[in-house]
This record gives C-alpha cells, sequence and structure tokens, in this order.
C-alpha cells in the first residue's frame, strides 16, 4: 500500500473515532440532562393528574409535600373546634398560635418538632401575609379582614363561635368549605 493510501485510511478512521467520541458524548449528555431534569423538578410535575376540586372537601388543592402538615393541623386542632382554612387569618396570626400553649384562655400542651415544623409549613403556606394596613395582628375570625373579604354578604354575628360555620357549611367539620347549605347555593 502506498503512503498516500495508508495516509488516507488513517484520517478516514481519526475522523471515524472523532465522530463516535462526538456522538458518544452528545449521548452521554443527553442522559446527564435528562437525569437531573427528573430530580430537579418539583412532584408535582412528574404525577399531573386532574384534580375534582367539586368534591375534594378542602378549600385548596393540597401538594403532597404539605399533606401532611394539614393531616396533623387537623389532628391537633379540628378535635377541639373546627378546623378553619388557614386563609382565613393571617401568618402572622397563625406563627402566634401554634407557639403559644394559653389558646383562647384554654391551656393546651403546644405542638413540638417535627410536628411543629410540618404544621407552621402548611399554615403558612396556604395562609396570607398580614396587610401593612391593619393596626393589630386579629386573633378572632371576626376580626379578620380574609374572612370579611371571603364573607361580604354575611352578617357576622358578636362572637363568632367557630361552630356556628357549619349554619352555613354543614361539611365544615369534615373540613370541607366548599359545600354550601341551601340558602347559599345560588
Amino acid at each position: 500500500m502506498t503512503n498516500l493510501a495508508r495516509s488516507k485510511t488513517q484520517k478516514r478512521k481519526q475522523r471515524r473515532r472523532s465522530l463516535t467520541l462526538f456522538l458518544l458524548l452528545l449521548f452521554w449528555s443527553s442522559i446527564i440532562a435528562w437525569g437531573l431534569t427528573l430530580f430537579t423538578q418539583p412532584q408535582s410535575l412528574h404525577s399531573q393528574t386532574v384534580v375534582d376540586t367539586s368534591s375534594m372537601g378542602t378549600v385548596d388543592v393540597i401538594p403532597q409535600r404539605y399533606r401532611l402538615g394539614q393531616e396533623l393541623y387537623l389532628d391537633n386542632c379540628a378535635t377541639c373546634h373546627i378546623g378553619v382554612p388557614p386563609a382565613v387569618l393571617p401568618t402572622e396570626t397563625w406563627a402566634d398560635l401554634i407557639q403559644d400553649a394559653q389558646h383562647y384562655g384554654v391551656q393546651i400542651k403546644p405542638l413540638i418538632d417535627p410536628q411543629r415544623t410540618l404544621v407552621w409549613q402548611y399554615l403558612r403556606t396556604f395562609s396570607r401575609e398580614r396587610s401593612q394596613y391593619e393596626e393589630r395582628t386579629p386573633y378572632r375570625i371576626a376580626q379578620s379582614r380574609y374572612f370579611k373579604a371571603l364573607h361580604p354578604q354575611i352578617k357576622i354575628p358578636r362572637p363568632l363561635p367557630l361552630a356556628s360555620c357549619i349554619t352555613c357549611h354543614p361539611r365544615a367539620d369534615k373540613y370541607d368549605f366548599r359545600s354550601l347549605s341551601a340558602e347559599w347555593q345560588d
């Protein structure tokens, strides 16, 4: 074989090696990028499911990572009174309530970590910040501007017992504030 033929053969082999190496690197990079995407995306994007909100019971759709906090909240709070949706009171109220052993005149055992942290993450995520225009943090539902905004046409009795929620929300004891009594369904 002549030197010219040998040189051409070597160049072809070199190109094939370079092309093979390039394709392997491209394939490997694609696999790594795909794997990183799976691990860095929130879990809710992986399991896109359609949720029927008409029969879910709760006010908000709760992502999986907050469900344990919601369950702990209901287990610890809704056993003595109706569980109030977090959006009804500002975040600052919940921050104080979750740490206070003196709960509206009743001595309770405050939650301890890790349960307290889980409940706090749920409450903080689904409540709202106190408005800068509010003079003080409301500790009663009847004082909450959020509650008033959610019930614009309702004459709120004073005092407002939590048990009165069932009057308009017959399934409030099941944490279902979507179901309304017949007089409010229109």
